[in-house]
């Protein structure tokens, strides 16, 4: 299944996409995409529910975050070989964890706003796990079975915050907009092997990043069980593992970074794709 939610922000109705990928309201059947919905009892009940029974969506709504109540947005760094090597850090020897704000979600197509006095916002094209059901010490063996499916992320990092303000990354990782997720969540029986999906990023129409996530250092069913080992992960929990080279700060002989107006897409096989226009700072109301 690929579910969605969709509406104005704040406002977001849970639904799902059809076979003819045509969008299709489920809010008389659920109430929301949420941890509930999201177990195994949840989604075994959604998968009941006959697609062509359900009225289809006029026009083309905006699309939100996929599913709501996300306790914890968990980040992994360095996670491909070869985007350590363009970072200048060496290959880390245990997966590294940091955590993004919950604040940071936006939807797939939503604006992306630079913080204030930024000049070193990056994109990141990443696989996002999106966990189902409770896991504490979970091995690598059973680490999948708790996996209600999977979504593409747009880990944006602002990298003088992440790299030069000192302390943790998080500070980089957290801000307004830089958690883009969607446009669907796919459930993981249709994505039969985690580590074999290509992925794309594109800045105003020119290729920067495009991987597989089969070069993983460490794959989605040892993040899992890894961080399982030092927090609970618990049901709506997400997961975004890495992303492959291809970020501004490679850019050799001169980095690039984000701009107001830039244009970035990016998507990755099978779980469809996003598009942000990146903003200027302005405070919100």
């Amino acid at each position: 299944m690929k579910l969605v939610r969709y509406g104005a922000p704040g406002k977001e109705k849970p639904g799902l996409i059809d076979a003819d990928g045509k969008l299709r309201d489920l809010s008389k059947k659920i109430k929301d995409i949420g941890p509930a919905e999201l177990s195994p009892a949840g989604l075994a009940k959604i998968a009941k529910i006959k697609p062509e029974s359900l009225p289809l969506v006029k026009g083309r709504p905006r699309m939100g975050v996929p599913l709501t109540g996300v306790g914890k947005f968990l980040g992994i760094g360095l996670n491909y070989s070869d985007h350590a090597k363009e970072a200048g850090m060496p290959i880390p020897k245990e997966p590294i964890m940091f955590l993004k704000s919950t604040s940071s979600l936006s939807g797939p197509n939503d604006q992306v706003m630079l913080p204030k006095g930024s000049v070193k916002s990056d994109w990141e094209v990443e696989l996002g796990v999106v966990i189902g059901s409770k896991c504490q010490y979970v091995s690598k063996k059973d680490a999948l079975k708790h996996v209600a499916g999977y979504c593409v992320v747009n880990d944006i990092s602002e990298r003088e915050y992440q790299l030069e303000r000192g302390g943790t990354w998080d500070k980089g990782k957290g801000c307004d907009t830089f958690g883009p997720v969607g446009p669907w969540l796919v459930t993981a029986d249709e994505i039969k092997n985690p580590q074999r999906l290509d992925m794309w990023f594109d800045l105003n129409g020119k290729r920067y990043q495009d991987g597989n996530t089969k070069t993983m250092i460490f794959d989605v069913a040892t993040i899992i069980s890894y961080a399982s080992q030092f927090m609970t992960l618990m049901p709506g929990d997400i997961i975004t593992t890495g992303t492959p080279p291809g970020v501004g700060m490679g850019v050799k002989p001169k980095p690039v970074f984000l701009k107001a107006g830039d244009v970035m897409t990016l998507g990755i096989e099978g779980l469809g794709q996003q598009r942000q226009q990146v903003v200027a700072y302005k405070k919100q109301k």
